[in-house]
């Protein structure tokens, strides 16, 4: 088995704490009635758009409203939105499925 690297940046709690993060969307107001926007969004073939659009709201948005956890929460999203337009990436470009 490979060992992990020493971490210097806290890497491996910060993706834990991603996942987590990533698991309450499935739960919350946005994977309520079983499909979430942007399911849709990207079965009209729009999604690689609209993912780099959100990464580019909540990258501007950085600390410009509320307080530092609001902060911390707009670069969860821009994590977030991250992973779903690299995931729409291969579905494009390397037919991965």
């Amino acid at each position: 088995m490979k060992k992990k690297p020493d971490y210097k940046f806290n890497e491996d709690k910060l993706l834990a704490e991603l996942g987590d993060y990533i698991d309450s969307t499935y739960s919350g107001h946005y994977g309520q009635g079983g499909i979430q926007s942007s399911e849709v969004i990207s079965s009209r073939g729009r999604g690689l758009d609209f993912f780099l659009g959100n990464i580019d709201k909540y990258n501007d948005r950085y600390g410009k409203k509320g307080n530092s956890e609001d902060w911390r929460k707009d670069l969860m999203k821009i994590f977030h939105y991250n992973l779903l337009a690299l995931n729409e990436h291969d579905n494009k470009h390397r037919k991965i499925k």
